[in-house]
C-alpha cells in the first residue's frame, strides 16, 4: 500500500477532461486512477497522456469489462490488452467489480456493456475464485475487487455480499476495494434507507487486513419512490464520509479514491474533495493517537 507516516494516500479519477490538468497543474493528490480499457490501444494519444501521467503520479488501473463472475472465460485478447497496459505502466494497484459482463446470445459471446450483479451463492462464489485465480496468474499481479451497485436483488443468494467477498479474498489472495457510496446506494433502494446502520454492517463483516482500496462519491437524489442510481455525478454525500470515518478506524490508512463520472467539474473541485478525504483521516487518526 502506498502509505507514508501513517497517512492515507489520496488520488481522484482520471477522465478525458482533466487530461490537460493532470500534466500541466502542480501535483495536488498522490495519484490518479483510469480504467483500464481506455487505454488499450497500441499507441495513440490517450496513451501518451497517461504515459506522460505515470512520470510524475502513481497510477491505479480499475477495470470495468472482465466480468468475473460470468460463467464464460474472460476473452484472451481482453487479457492480453491490460497485461500489455499493466507492463507498459506499472500500476500500483489493479481492480474489477465483483459482477459479470459476459454472456451468450445463440452460440456468440457478448458483453453486456454493464456490470450486472450476481447472486451470492456458492456456486458463482466458485466460478468467480476461478475467473480471479486465472486472471492473477496471467497478469502476475493481485487484483482487488469492488462490491458493486444492484438494481435487483436475489432470492437465492445465501451470503450477503461482504461475506461473499471476505470468502473471495481468503480463497484467492485478491482484497477488497470498498466502496462506501455503492452501499449507501444499495441501502436506499433495498433496506429502506438506513445507510449509516448499513454501511457500519458491512464494515464490521470484512477482514481487516481484506480492505486494500476505498472509492469515495456521490448519487444524484432521485424523486420520490424511484431507484437510486448510482451516477458519480456530485460530490461525496454525509453519509458516505461519515462511513469513510468508521472505516479509517477499522482499515487503518488505505489508498482512497474520489470518483466523479459524470456532470464532471472542474480539475479544482476534485482536488478539494480529495484535500476533504485528507482532513477526515487527520481527524480519525489524530483521535487514535
Amino acid at each position: 500500500m502506498l502509505v507514508s507516516n501513517n497517512e492515507v494516500i489520496v488520488g481522484v479519477g482520471l477522465r478525458h477532461p482533466h487530461f490537460a490538468d493532470i500534466l500541466t497543474q502542480p501535483k495536488q493528490v498522490d495519484f490518479v486512477e483510469v480504467h483500464s480499457e481506455n487505454f488499450f490501444g497500441q499507441g495513440g494519444a490517450a496513451l501518451s497522456m497517461l504515459t506522460q501521467a505515470r512520470e510524475k503520479y502513481p497510477i491505479s488501473l480499475h477495470s470495468t469489462s472482465m466480468g468475473l463472475g460470468s460463467f464464460q472465460d474472460i476473452p484472451q485478447h481482453y487479457l492480453e490488452s491490460l497485461k500489455r497496459l499493466t507492463e507498459q505502466i506499472d500500476p500500483f494497484l489493479m481492480s474489477e467489480h465483483a459482477c459479470f459482463t459476459w454472456g451468450k446470445e445463440q452460440g456468440r459471446l457478448i458483453h453486456s456493456g454493464d456490470l450486472l450483479p450476481i447472486a451470492h451463492t456458492q456456486r458463482n462464489l466458485r466460478v468467480m475464485c476461478e475467473q480471479v485465480e486465472r486472471v492473477q496468474s496471467f497478469l502476475g499481479r493481485q487484483l482487488i475487487i469492488e462490491n458493486v451497485s444492484a438494481y435487483i436483488q436475489f432470492a437465492e443468494s445465501h451470503l450477503d455480499e461482504a461475506e461473499f467477498l471476505a470468502e473471495l479474498c481468503q480463497r484467492t489472495g485478491a482484497k477488497v476495494l470498498l466502496d462506501i457510496n455503492n452501499i449507501a446506494v444499495n441501502s436506499m433502494n433495498f433496506e429502506g434507507g438506513d445507510i449509516q446502520q448499513s454501511v457500519s454492517h458491512y464494515i464490521e463483516k470484512l477482514p481487516v487486513e481484506s480492505v486494500a482500496q476505498i472509492h469515495l462519491a456521490g448519487c444524484s437524489t432521485p424523486s420520490s419512490g424511484d431507484l437510486v442510481i448510482d451516477d458519480h455525478a456530485c460530490p461525496v454525500s454525509d453519509d458516505v464520509w461519515h462511513g469513510y470515518k468508521q472505516a479509517l478506524t477499522r482499515f487503518g490508512a488505505v489508498p482512497t479514491l474520489i470518483e466523479w463520472d459524470n456532470n464532471l467539474p472542474a480539475w479544482s473541485v476534485l482536488i478539494d474533495e480529495a484535500n476533504k478525504a485528507r482532513e477526515v483521516v487527520h481527524a480519525v487518526l489524530a483521535k487514535e493517537i
